[in-house]
């Protein structure tokens, strides 16, 4: 008993010429490519068994992909639409999730959680997990930010982010700052380290061995950075490191100082001693924004690769290793690449502003 017979394929050039590109192309979708190569060797003659056979598809594959193209041509070969399982959520429904996820709180937590929304509103775990993807919503998690309130907070931003993008003809701008109370920290028992499958591990509690205050300038062109450690972190040592800078740096060159407020930076000895060298000068960055100073950046690295996680049974222990640090990071230094303008900077703070006052008022609330 015969079967039913092939339906024949005929192709035209164009229609070769498109088959024949998607194979050639090395991103084209893989079953998309196998169509091609079902409907090319189709319409060299050959049957579907013999062209299941040699391609390695079953019978009814090649059947199928034959048929489509006889009947659609190219557009054929594309998937169907395929409606899915409708939905079982309505958009008023969503809005109602979304409005209580931001509106509202728990009897018994601050945040609502998966479980608890879930619990609330009758829906699924899963429901509510892809609502709060698709709207980015995350009660779990919170951020912490501090806006400055320094009066003069445009002048410094600009005059900060000005000497950073376009600092002065052959002039010295360092990025000056203390991290002060840096622990030396022992385990209360050996380090276990990392093995095939398993991650480092070490006690939560941990012995203090002392403390050291590192006192570090960056330059900014070059990347590489001056230290050195104190016992104490008042004026004193302040005023001992503008001295070592000193000693260090070149004569005749703009020495530029962008610095925090903090009290030591201002006492009169400090103040004198920077009066008695003209071509330093300083630059304070506005009060509470710590992250307009590039030194930050750098002992942010520092924390990252060498304190968090080193085990120093003295202070010695811990400013040997911040030494070596610094001494690694100038073998190969390399300056931080500032990317913002001052106006960038300012219209980011401005529309922060403005959302969070949107979000913090009062409903009907047209003022006094």
């Amino acid at each position: 008993m015969r079967g039913r017979a092939s339906v024949a394929i005929v192709l035209s050039d164009e229609e070769r010429s498109f088959l024949e590109a998607q194979l050639r192309k090395h991103k084209a979708e893989r079953s998309l490519s196998d169509r091609c190569r079902i409907v090319l060797r189709c319409a060299e003659g050959l049957t579907s068994k013999e062209v299941a056979a040699e391609l390695g598809h079953a019978e009814h594959t090649v059947g199928k992909w034959r048929r489509r193209f006889a009947e659609h041509r190219i557009e054929g070969l594309s998937d169907e639409y395929r409606a899915g399982r409708p939905r079982s959520i309505s958009d008023v429904q969503v809005a109602e999730i979304i409005k209580q996820t931001l509106e509202t709180t728990p009897k018994d937590a601050t945040h609502w959680s998966i479980r608890s929304m879930a619990a609330e509103t009758g829906y699924s775990h899963t429901t509510i997990r892809r609502i709060w993807n698709a709207f980015g919503l995350q009660p779990h998690r919170s951020e912490t930010f501090k806006l400055s309130t320094d009066p003069l907070f445009v002048d410094k931003v600009q005059d900060v982010v000005g000497l950073y993008m376009s600092p002065p003809n052959r002039a010295i701008v360092l990025c000056l700052d203390e991290k002060s109370q840096i622990q030396a920290l022992d385990r209360e028992q050996p380090v276990l380290p990392m093995a095939p499958g398993m991650a480092e591990r070490r006690t939560h509690t941990y012995i203090r061995n002392g403390t050291t205050s590192l006192f570090a300038a960056l330059d900014i062109a070059t990347g590489a950075v001056v230290g050195k450690c104190y016992k104490r972190h008042r004026a004193t040592e302040f005023l001992d490191f503008l001295k070592e800078l000193d000693r260090n740096l070149p004569e005749g060159p703009d020495v530029h100082l962008v610095m925090d407020n903090y009290a030591t930076h201002k006492t009169p000895k400090v103040k004198a001693w920077l009066a008695r060298r003209p071509n330093w000068h300083v630059h304070f960055t506005p009060t509470s924004a710590s992250w307009l100073n590039q030194i930050e950046r750098w002992f942010a690295e520092l924390t990252r690769k060498q304190i968090q996680r080193g085990v120093h049974r003295s202070v010695a222990e811990l400013e040997a290793d911040i030494m070596a640090f610094i001494e690694a990071h100038n073998a190969d230094p390399k300056p931080y690449k500032w990317v913002k303008s001052a106006d960038e900077i300012l219209a980011s703070v401005k529309r922060f502003c403005l959302k969070t006052m949107n979000r913090t008022s009062i409903p009907g609330d047209s003022g006094p």
